[in-house]
């Protein structure tokens, strides 16, 4: 009885956090299907009277969004390619080479995770501007094209591989690239689809940085130009709202379809750990 009544209590309170996190999102996507009219009604409207689907045409007619949709698309994936590469260099040469200050250079790392991202924007961006790159892909790219947690998730990661296989590769002759490229890579392969649609993910949603090196529509990211909405008489909350929609929806497409890898990988890191 004791056990039926627990087991009630979770579910309960699972349902109510549940609807606690869906309903921004149910909101964000009912708003952006109201007019102007029914977002200035007090009270405020829940659900439309009528769906106003051509708010989504809107969108594309007033501000470049395709054009800020395929800039945030390139530099996700780029930044998310060259991640890839970086951590995991990074993370074998941790855990298979042998070299001086390993374990230094390891803990200067680790340390380097509790400095907070805020305090070193500004020394980023003041390089950016000194080299002459505010505006371009590579102010947007550079700073995020490796991740020290990641480093510190793949090196844990690879630590269950027995040094067996790659003291063999290399007694066959192999170099350390081509161990990584036909026997690492495809062992960690559930660590770096973990790895990789999280850092996909976290550039996709980015805010702050992109916002301090782009002034110039052409190179605008989503989540920036949701703010050309905003106008001298108030802002165009329904457009902002289907813009925001469609900003979240390739996100949430991506988790759906990798779910199973993400848990995957982290589970596996979890246990191996």
């Amino acid at each position: 009885m004791k056990t039926k009544i627990s087991t009630l209590i979770v579910y309960i309170v699972l349902i109510i956090f549940s609807i606690v996190t869906l309903f921004p999102f149910v909101y964000m996507i009912l708003t952006g299907l109201m007019t102007h009219q029914e977002l200035s009604h007090i009270p405020p409207t829940i659900i439309p009277e009528k769906l106003q689907w051509h708010n989504y045409l809107q969108v594309f007619k007033q501000v470049p969004f395709l054009n800020y949709f395929v800039n945030t698309l390139f530099v996700a994936t780029m930044t998310t390619f060259l991640t890839l590469i970086t951590c995991t260099l990074a993370a074998f040469a941790l855990t298979s080479l042998q070299f001086k200050f390993k374990k230094l250079v390891f803990g200067l790392l680790i340390g380097l995770l509790m400095v907070p991202y805020e305090s070193i924007i500004f020394t980023n961006y003041n390089t950016i501007l000194q080299l002459g790159l505010k505006n371009t892909y590579v102010a947007l790219i550079i700073p995020f094209m490796t991740s020290i947690f990641y480093i510190y998730f793949l090196n844990n990661y690879m630590k269950a591989i027995p040094d067996s296989l790659y003291k063999a590769a290399k007694v066959d002759g192999a170099s350390n690239l081509e161990y990584i490229r036909r026997i690492l890579v495809p062992i960690i392969s559930p660590a770096l689809v973990t790895v990789g649609i999280l850092s996909f993910i976290m550039s996709w949603n980015s805010f702050l940085w992109p916002l301090l090196v782009t002034d110039n529509d052409n190179m605008r990211l989503l989540n920036n130009g949701l703010a050309a909405f905003a106008t001298e008489a108030g802002a165009q909350t329904q457009l902002q709202m289907a813009a925001a929609t469609l900003t979240v929806l390739p996100v949430l497409v991506l988790y759906f379809v990798f779910r199973k890898q993400i848990i995957r990988g982290v589970a596996r890191n979890g246990i191996k750990g």
